[in-house]
Parts: C-alpha cells; sequence; structure tokens
C-alpha cells in the first residue's frame, strides 16, 4: 500500500466534503484512469457513503397524517382518535417532543378553544383595541399554557390507546407518566408532570393512584377517572375524563361531561363563583341512569370542586363550586387560570377520606419547623428541590430517579422514609391528601379542562377532540 493509499484510508467519513454526482463522476474516473481496479473500488465506495449521508437526512422528516384509530373506551366524543397527535406530524407512538416538533413544522403551539363573555357587562373586551393591547402582552405567558396543553393532549390520546380491560393500573401510570416526561422534556421544577396520575375507580372520586405494591386491575365494569397534569415554569394545566367500557354508564359520563362544559359557558370575568355552581347543578341533577333494573339519579359531589391554578400552586385560593348556595361575593377575575371540574355519582353526593393515602404536596404556606429527625430532613430536603410545591406520590420517591432524573439522576430513590413522611406531615409542612370515597357500590365520573381568563376573551386551553 503507498503512502497516499494509507492517506486516503485514514480519513473519516464524516469529514468528507460532500460533492455534486458530476464531480464525483469526473473524480472517479480519472482514479480508475490512473488506478485500474483500485479506482473502481474507491468510486464504490464514495457511492456508498453518499448514500448513508441521504438515507440519515431523511429521517428526520416531519410527515403529517390523518388519524385513523378509535379508542376502546367510551366516554369520548366521537371525533376522539387515539393517534389525534399524526395530524401534527408527530409519530406514532408519540416520540417528538413537542417543543421541537412545533420548531420543526414553523409552527406556534394550537390555540384552545376561544369563548367570548356572556356576562353583558363584559361583553364590551371582545371589540376592544385597549383589550386586545393588553392581551397581546400576555403572548410570552400563553405560549408556555399551550405548549403544556398540547403536551397534555398528545400524552391522553396515547394513554386511550392501552387503557383497556385486564391493564394494570401500576402499569398504566407508569406508562403514561413516563410519556409525559418524554413529551414535555422533563426538567426539574422547570418543566415536567404537574401531580401524579390519578385513576380513581368507581365509589372513589379523586386523589387515588397506585401505591408500591398495589397490583389491581381495570376490568369492563370499571369507571375511572383518569386525571394527570403538566407544568411548565410552574405553569399547570389539569384536565380530567372518566373512562368506562359499559354502556350502561353512558348516561352518568354524559351528565358530567355535559355539566363540566356548562360550566366553563357560564365562567367568566367577574362571574360570581356561586352562580357557576348552581348552573353546573341544573344540568347535572337533570339526568338518570339505570343501573340492575333500578333508575338512580345523578348527583353533584357537593363537596368537591373546581379551584383557581397559580405558580407552583394547584389548589390557589379560589373554589368553583357545583352546586348552588355557598360565598356570593367571590368573583372571577382577570388574568386568573382556572380548572373547571365537576364530580357526578350515583351514590349520597358527598366524599369522605378514606383507604391508604398517596397523594401529598408540601405546604404552600409550610411554616418553619425546626426538624429533629436527620431522615425527616434529608427527606424535605428531596422534596424541596426535586416536587417544590407540586404534588407528588409514594410511587415516585421509590422510583431510581426519586421522581425527577433531571435532578437526582439515577441516585435519587428514598428508602426507609414513611417515618420521616409521617413526620412533616404531623409537624404541617406536608399535607397528605387521602382518597376521596362515595358510598361503596357507587359509581362517580369527572371531566375537567382549564381555561384562563384572557383581558378579551376566556380561553379553554385544554380542549381537544376528545372531550
Amino acid at each position: 500500500m503507498t503512502n497516499e493509499e494509507e492517506k486516503e484510508e485514514q480519513v473519516p467519513p464524516e469529514k468528507e466534503e460532500p460533492q455534486e454526482d458530476g464531480e464525483d463522476d469526473i473524480e472517479a474516473e480519472g482514479g480508475a484512469a490512473e488506478g485500474g481496479e483500485e479506482g473502481a473500488a474507491k468510486k464504490k465506495k464514495k457511492k456508498k457513503k453518499k448514500k448513508k449521508k441521504k438515507k440519515s437526512g431523511a429521517g428526520g422528516s416531519i410527515v403529517v397524517k390523518e388519524p385513523s384509530v378509535k379508542p376502546p373506551a367510551r366516554g369520548l366524543k366521537d371525533t376522539a382518535f387515539v393517534d389525534s397527535y399524526v395530524k401534527t406530524g408527530q409519530t406514532d407512538p408519540p416520540t417528538i417532543p413537542v417543543a421541537e416538533l412545533f420548531q420543526k413544522t414553523s409552527k406556534p403551539f394550537p390555540i384552545g378553544e376561544l369563548q367570548n363573555y356572556t356576562l353583558e357587562s363584559q361583553t364590551y373586551r371582545e371589540a376592544s383595541d385597549e383589550m386586545r393591547a393588553m392581551d397581546r402582552m400576555q403572548e410570552d405567558l400563553y405560549s408556555k399554557i399551550r405548549h403544556a396543553s398540547e403536551v397534555h393532549r398528545q400524552v391522553r390520546s396515547y394513554a386511550q390507546s392501552f387503557i383497556k380491560p385486564g391493564i394494570k393500573l401500576a402499569d398504566m401510570c407508569e406508562r403514561l407518566e413516563q410519556k409525559n416526561r418524554e413529551l414535555v422534556v422533563e426538567d426539574g421544577l422547570t418543566r415536567g408532570i404537574g401531580f401524579p396520575t390519578g385513576c380513581s375507580l368507581n365509589h372513589v372520586a379523586a386523589h387515588y393512584t397506585p401505591n408500591p405494591g398495589d397490583d389491581t386491575v381495570l376490568s369492563y365494569d370499571d369507571v375511572m377517572k383518569v386525571d394527570f397534569g403538566v407544568q411548565i415554569e410552574g405553569r399547570i394545566i389539569d384536565s380530567a375524563w372518566t373512562v368506562s367500557f359499559n354502556p350502561k354508564y353512558d348516561p352518568l359520563l354524559e351528565a358530567v361531561k355535559e355539566a363540566t362544559d356548562t360550566g366553563i359557558r357560564t365562567a367568566g370575568i367577574d362571574v360570581r363563583l356561586c352562580d357557576i355552581g348552581e348552573s353546573i347543578q341544573e344540568v347535572m341533577e337533570s339526568y338518570e341512569v339505570e343501573l340492575d333494573g333500578v333508575m338512580k339519579p345523578v348527583k353533584c359531589i357537593r363537596n368537591l370542586n373546581g379551584h383557581s391554578i397559580g405558580p407552583y400552586q394547584i389548589h390557589a385560593g379560589k373554589s368553583v363550586p357545583i352546586v348552588k348556595g355557598g360565598d356570593t361575593a367571590t368573583k372571577m377575575e382577570e388574568g386568573e387560570m382556572y380548572a373547571i371540574e365537576t364530580f357526578g355519582t350515583t351514590g349520597r353526593g358527598y366524599v369522605i377520606e378514606d383507604m391508604e393515602c398517596s397523594h401529598y404536596m408540601k405546604n404552600f404556606y409550610a411554616p418553619h419547623v425546626p426538624l429533629r429527625l436527620p431522615r425527616a430532613k434529608k427527606l424535605l430536603g428531596h422534596i424541596n428541590k426535586t416536587f417544590g410545591t407540586l404534588a407528588f406520590c409514594r410511587r415516585w420517591l421509590e422510583r431510581d430517579d426519586g421522581g425527577s432524573a433531571a435532578v437526582n439522576g439515577d441516585k435519587g430513590q428514598q428508602e426507609k422514609y414513611m417515618g420521616a413522611l409521617k413526620n412533616l406531615c404531623d409537624v404541617g409542612i406536608v399535607q397528605p391528601y387521602p382518597p376521596l370515597c362515595d358510598v361503596k357500590g357507587c359509581y362517580t365520573a369527572q371531566y375537567e379542562h382549564t381555561l384562563f381568563m384572557r383581558p378579551n376573551c376566556k380561553e379553554v386551553l385544554s380542549r381537544g377532540d376528545d372531550y
């Protein structure tokens, strides 16, 4: 082998300058004339390199398709598809982070459903130039909450494809939450999951997620509420829907869905919260459902409410009732974000705390309390850096990353933490949120959307083709 041939062999493929077809042919012909068979071998080698470059370039292209796969569960609109994300150019199953996807397509994040304010004193806002100018000043905030909303839509569409009878609830939550982390590109408190995935069954209305060792399996006759959140820079999108497979529950699901939509239509700047509750109750309790040959009225769960949402604060102080009565003075205000959620039941219409606790959250106004237990100090440090004032669950504490790979790597797992967690709850730093249950044997349903009170209209951020 000559010195010149040795040099050519040592040049790595990626450093080779790209050439036009004509130049490639001229060089190859020259090599063939000078080196005979060696020149021909070089020609083949260069062609192979060129093909590889073309192949790798095509792999990053965005392909927009039409959704085609219907969900196996009931309780969703006729327009629902489990692959609805493919219309944005997303892969199936979704693998491209949502921010990267929309950056590649040079499109802004989708705007939610826009609704005008119906209160007569606020109808001027729609045509007001001043309100429109104020609205434009908040585009940065809107981009963040629309980003989180699109992540929520794509994650739940993906989840709707595998939520079927026979799935273990722990596995379902892990798959949903992992996809959530991937599509939002989890980065500790900057971006990630808003709160643990709720998958409350039947008479359990809210705040249930499997603890480690819980092997509960979803069955055909179950009614499950799926409630999860996405947060970007503390702005939380909170949305939920109900899963059922037996058509006998359809009237219950329809009652709650229509009640939630009624609450959203009634909501607006200067609207009294008690008026929203009254409109919700009127719609909800106009429905009945037949179970085992007995007609049962659908009731509102009167001690569950919607709520305002603040930065890193899922419950920001204002409660939106789902029954009439209560506070007649508190109103919605411009710039506020709300989760409008309604709960219907075939039971007594009142929930109590029951069963083993899985949800926890550091008190937003936690007092400074001296801690004597070293394990409690260690656990509080982990909670502060990993979750802050966002909700968490025991499953996350026992993950290798302790709830955030970006923060802890694979060295975040908490061991022998139950005593420390109880101590933090006892002194008021952490608040436990046990499952909320109606009477056993009844069925409960939930639908929820997040909306923002913009200066000139309200935007239902989490609205999708599914609900």
